[in-house]
């Protein structure tokens, strides 16, 4: 899944949940039942889940380019430098 991918995913995830639990909840107050509610918005949940969390062709419309193997041995990689931090004791 690449970075856009990802982002519809939330969206979706986010839009969906607010759409099941907004008709749970109309749908439970209208029935007066706190079972019904509940039971719409697991399946709410259950379909969000089937379409945010599985690796759907539509969430690698863009592609990463990864550097390839050859060209990335011809720049090193950069130094970690590692920097002591000793404090000098003053004496009086």
């Amino acid at each position: 899944m690449d970075w856009q991918g990802q982002k519809l995913a939330e969206q979706l995830m986010q839009i969906l949940l607010l759409i099941a639990a907004v008709v749970a909840f109309v749908v439970g107050y209208a029935t007066a039942s706190f079972r019904t509610m509940m039971l719409i918005y697991a399946g709410g949940v259950v379909l969000t889940t089937l379409i945010t969390i599985p690796n759907w062709p539509c969430f690698n419309r863009h592609p990463l380019k990864w550097l390839d193997p050859s060209e990335a041995e011809k720049h090193p990689k950069p130094q970690v430098v590692v920097v002591s931090s000793k404090k000098k004791s003053s004496k009086k």
